[in-house]
C-alpha cells in the first residue's frame, strides 16, 4: 500500500470481546495532557476499555485480572 493510500485508508476502532480497542496505524493518539503518540502505517495499538490500566489510554491486560466484562453489544440505529 502507497502512502497516499495509507492516507486515504479509514479509521479502524475494533472492540475486543471484554477487553481494549484495537486501532491500526497511521494513527495519533493524544491523551488528556496534550501528549502525541504516533502509531505507524500498519501497526496495531490497544486502547484500554476497562478503565483499569495503569498506561492510560493504553491498555496493560488489567481487563483481564479484573474480570472487565464489556455492556452490551452495539446498534448501529438504522433511524437517520
Amino acid at each position: 500500500m502507497t502512502d497516499e493510500q495509507q492516507s486515504q485508508a479509514p479509521v479502524v476502532i475494533k472492540t475486543v470481546d471484554n477487553g481494549p480497542y484495537q486501532i491500526k496505524g497511521p494513527i495519533q493518539v493524544v491523551d488528556h495532557d496534550n501528549n502525541t503518540f504516533e502509531v505507524g502505517p500498519g501497526r496495531t495499538q490497544l486502547l484500554c476499555r476497562c478503565g483499569q490500566s495503569a498506561r492510560k489510554p493504553f491498555c496493560d491486560g488489567s481487563h483481564a485480572k479484573t474480570g472487565f466484562q464489556a455492556s452490551e453489544r452495539s446498534v448501529l440505529n438504522a433511524e437517520k
